[in-house]
């Protein structure tokens, strides 16, 4: 997305004490299950980040001929327990991106706090081609290693977006968010923000190292299809 001064200013301008409480359902993880869990995500992290030096490499050079501005985007995200955390992804909007969101809210195309439009103006020609392989997300490879991500759990959102949770939603903010999800395979941006927590909802009440590992191998086949993606 924006940049640094942007986006993430505006996110940090949220205080984090206003953030709702977070609900949990009552229930029974095996210990084993999540060592498991932890041990995929260190190995499958480090793996990937190995993989991504060379491209983030490119990308940093191609994002810096395409649009003034940093490589990186930071943003304060929401994490396990509705802790925030300082997040990272390859910038793949114009520094005035930030500006020109006002104009642009009347085109969302979300249900819900998230905004999204399938031709946002503000994506620059670089960043139309990450956000296609979703190759601007690939950063977070690092928080998965640090313990604040998983490779596999919700969507760490917004601060903003989760002051406009109803109670019910605040569940998926029960465990450790991931970088991809069921409805992120499920259609991902053409999923409506309601089903996006139902279903988020549905993977923590019911989630286990086997669904992990499908998980992930049906988002490499919804990465390259690119449905949704936008």
């Amino acid at each position: 997305m924006d940049g640094p001064d942007t986006e993430a200013a505006r996110a940090n301008s949220v205080p984090a004490a206003a953030l709702p409480t977070v609900v949990g359902f009552p229930r029974r993880e095996s210990p084993a299950y999540l060592v498991a869990k932890r041990i995929l995500d260190i190995l499958g992290a480090t793996a990937g980040i190995l993989l991504c030096i060379p491209l983030w490499m490119i990308a940093g050079v191609l994002i810096k001929l395409d649009s003034p501005g940093g490589v990186f985007h930071v943003q304060q995200r929401v994490g396990e327990g509705g802790r925030p955390f300082r997040f990272y992804k390859l910038r793949t909007m114009y520094l005035d991106a930030e500006k020109r969101l006002e104009e642009l809210r009347a085109h969302n195309e979300m249900s819900g706090p998230v905004f999204k439009i399938r031709r946002d103006p503000r994506i620059t020609r670089v960043g139309r081609w990450l956000r296609r392989f979703s190759l601007d997300e690939t950063p977070q490879l690092i928080h998965v290693l640090l313990g604040q991500m998983s490779l596999v759990g919700p969507r760490p959102p917004l601060l903003e977006e989760v002051l406009r949770y109803e109670p019910w939603m605040t569940e998926r903010l029960s465990v450790r968010p991931g970088l991809t999800c069921i409805w992120q395979v499920e259609g991902r941006n053409e999923v409506p923000f309601e089903k996006w927590v139902e279903m988020d909802i549905y993977y923590i009440r019911n989630r286990n190292f086997w669904m992990d590992l499908r998980l992930l191998l049906r988002t490499i086949a919804a990465v390259l299809i690119g449905r949704g993606a936008y």
